[in-house]
């Protein structure tokens, strides 16, 4: 089991590695800046296990902020983190009635400026083992180290996994978590 969830985690990376390079050639407004790099959201557009994030994006109306020039760093939750939450979740945050709850959920995964990996593990390095982010909803994440791995904390107290560092962007850089965080 652990071998398949290894394998499955590289090739999620592979995946969307492949489909960063395979996306220069596409012309959506959506996944380009001015320079034809693509944004933040052209880079998770670009990728299937993002479909969910993209999707709640363009419903809580942040695809110009994200497309906007930066930087941010953007924690993102892949299709499987969404598919945690319990049952009709997702649904109920995409309805335009809760727009002001989902624009609140998905500003706690972004964060103003560009921080690669290295630079979260010298932040939690440097603040003795547990380094506090601000979002940009003005809540905060908590980075930590557990069993060698990159781990976010929420303000409910639940954790998330970095499963894939240092994606980047024209206008920032994305680090893909196993489990939304929430507020």
């Amino acid at each position: 089991m652990k071998i398949m969830k290894t394998l499955s985690k590289i090739t999620l990376g592979i995946l969307f590695l492949a489909s960063t390079v395979a996306f220069a050639n596409n012309n959506d407004p959506i996944k380009k800046s001015n320079d034809d790099d693509p944004t933040i959201v052209g880079v998770a557009a670009s990728n299937e296990n993002f479909s969910t994030l993209v999707a709640a994006v363009k419903a809580a109306d942040l695809v110009a902020t994200l497309n906007s020039e930066g930087p941010f760093t953007v924690f993102a939750p892949t299709n499987e983190a969404f598919s945690k939450l319990p049952a009709g979740t997702v649904e109920t945050l995409l309805k335009a009635e809760n727009k002001g709850m989902l624009t609140s959920i998905l500003t706690y995964h972004v964060v103003a400026g560009k921080f690669e990996a290295a630079d979260v593990l010298k932040a939690i390095k440097d603040n003795g083992g547990k380094f506090a982010i601000t979002t940009v909803n003005g809540e905060k994440l908590t980075a930590h180290i557990m069993d060698g791995k990159v781990m976010l904390q929420d303000a409910k107290g639940n954790s998330s996994t970095i499963i894939l560092t240092d994606v980047g962007a024209s206008n920032g850089v994305i680090h893909a978590i196993d489990t939304v965080v929430m507020p």
